[in-house]
């Protein structure tokens, strides 16, 4: 016996209307909800008592919003890590420089980063950059290693303008922050028990199943996430501001929560 006409008329209805919707959703999600929706990712990376708790993010590209990067700021202070660590990408215009550094000196504790490739672009002076980061008892590291955490921890940072990559030191936990994914791989024959990188902004739109639609050089397959590597184990953070379109889908500005 057929279907009543009406029934056969409401299914018809309800796919059209799920077929036209799906996609209309996604994209009022990817310009207006996600772009504004911080992930803060948890990541243990010791079995017992950890030697430090500290916090990652990267690509700030801080173009203005003054009220975003203080929300950032004020997250990352609630986390009360013992030290931040950034991975490039304060501006992609100088004239923003000024005001991203005020707001990154509110976090209240060491600030420690490293340039991306937007900071060389963009001209931004890297002596002031290292005052700023400074003031909050951190560095701005060019191809230079101290130790963080009460000497428990190395902490190296690379300009990725020169194949420069020092050495790690034996007896402590050993952190390397660069700027690109896949600097990574550059790194033999030295192994660092944890690579924090950038860049990529996962991609800012993702599909699932897939992945990132369109990620930028010195990415590879490092998009998203922790990957094994032949340098240690990486972390790339998807982070926090975007480049050219604020869009984003299945890959939300994050800092993430490092416990090693």
């Amino acid at each position: 016996m057929a279907a009543p006409l009406n029934k056969r008329f409401n299914r018809r209805r309800f796919f059209r209307l799920a077929l036209w919707g799906t996609p209309v959703l996604a994209a009022a999600d990817a310009a207006l909800v996600e772009p504004h929706l911080l992930k803060v990712t948890r990541l243990k990376l010791s079995g017992g008592q950890p030697t430090a708790r500290f916090v990652h993010f990267t690509d700030l590209h801080h173009k203005g919003d003054r009220a975003w990067l203080a929300s950032v700021v004020e997250h990352i202070n609630s986390l009360k890590p013992e030290f931040v660590c950034f991975t490039g990408d304060l501006v992609e215009d100088r004239e923003h420089l000024a005001e991203t550094l005020e707001l990154l000196q509110q976090i209240n504790v060491p600030l420690y980063g490293v340039p991306g490739n937007h900071d060389y672009w963009s001209g931004a002076d890297f002596k002031v950059i290292a005052e700023a980061f400074a003031a909050t008892g951190g560095a701005w590291l060019m191809d230079a290693s101290l130790p963080v955490a009460g000497g428990a921890v190395q902490l190296t940072g690379l300009s990725c303008e020169k194949g420069i990559v020092l050495p790690a030191k034996p007896g402590v936990k050993n952190i390397l922050l660069a700027h690109y994914p896949n600097w990574c791989e550059k790194l033999s024959p030295h192994r660092f028990d944890l690579i924090l990188a950038g860049h990529s902004h996962g991609g800012q739109v993702r599909l699932p199943f897939y992945g990132a639609l369109i990620v930028p050089f010195g990415v590879d397959r490092y998009e998203l996430g922790c990957f094994e590597t032949p340098g240690g184990t990486l972390y790339v953070g998807a982070g926090v501001g975007y480049f050219y379109l604020n869009l984003r889908f299945c890959c939300r500005p994050e800092i993430a929560f490092v416990e090693i």
